[in-house]
C-alpha cells in the first residue's frame, strides 16, 4: 500500500488485527497488532522510556502489540519516535477495518502519584489532535519531551483518529506515562464492539 508517508507492506491481516512494514532510509519498523488482545506488548524501538510508554498504552489497552524498530537514533531520536507513531496509526487503521460496529469514542482519566493526564479519542476516521501536557524538563531518558506531542499528533493522522490528550504533574516521567495509559485506555473502549450496533456510528452511514 502506497500512502504519503511512503510504502506501507501489509505482511498479515485478520479480522480486527493486522502486521505492517515500513522502510526508509531512517528507519525500519515493523508492528504486529492485535486489538482483541490481553495486553501483551513487546517494544523494542532503541529508545527505551518510548518503549516504556508504548507498552503503557498496549498493556492498558488490552492489545496485543509487538514492535521492532531500527532508526538513525545516532541522529536523533527524531525519525524514530515520529515514525513508530506513523506505523503504529497506520495499523490502527488498518486493523479497524471499515470501523463497522465499534464504539467509536472513548475516554479514560489516569492518576500516577500527582500526576493526572485525561485523554479523549474518536476513532471515527477525522484526524486531529489538541494536545496539552505541560512537562517540566526537556527529557525522561533517551526520549526528548517534546516528541510526545509529535509521537500522539503523528498516530492521530495515520490512524484517522481524534485526539484530545491533556494532563498535569510535576514529575515528567509521571505525566507521559499517565497519558499513555490513559490513551490505552480510551483507545480500548473506542475499538471495542458495540453489541447493539452493527453499521457505522454515524449519521452519514459512512466514517470516512
Amino acid at each position: 500500500m502506497t500512502t504519503p508517508l511512503g510504502t506501507l507492506e501489509i505482511i498479515e491481516r485478520g479480522p480486527r488485527s493486522v502486521t505492517v512494514r515500513r522502510q526508509t532510509r531512517e528507519t525500519e519498523i515493523s508492528i504486529a497488532l492485535e486489538l482483541d488482545g490481553r495486553g501483551d506488548a513487546n517494544v523494542d524501538t532503541g529508545i527505551r522510556f518510548y518503549d516504556h510508554l508504548l507498552t503503557s498504552l498496549g498493556h492498558h489497552g488490552l492489545f496485543d502489540l509487538t514492535i521492532r524498530a531500527k532508526g538513525d537514533v545516532d541522529v536523533d531520536e527524531h525519525h524514530t519516535v515520529e515514525d513508530v507513531a506513523l506505523v503504529l496509526g497506520s495499523a490502527f487503521n488498518e486493523a479497524l477495518g471499515d470501523r463497522a460496529g465499534i464504539q467509536r469514542f472513548g475516554h479514560a482519566s489516569v492518576p500516577m502519584d500527582e500526576s493526572l493526564a485525561t485523554a479523549v479519542v474518536d476513532v471515527g476516521g477525522r484526524a486531529y489532535s489538541v494536545l496539552d501536557l505541560g512537562f517540566c524538563g526537556e527529557r525522561v531518558g533517551g526520549l526528548p519531551l517534546q516528541l510526545v506531542d509529535h509521537a500522539l499528533d503523528s498516530f492521530s493522522r495515520t490512524a484517522r483518529a481524534t485526539l484530545h490528550v491533556s494532563g498535569t504533574g510535576r514529575n515528567d516521567h509521571h505525566l507521559a506515562e499517565a497519558a499513555f495509559k490513559a490513551l490505552g485506555r480510551a483507545l480500548r473502549v473506542a475499538c471495542e464492539p458495540d453489541p447493539r450496533r452493527s453499521a457505522v456510528a454515524s449519521t452519514k452511514g459512512t466514517l470516512a
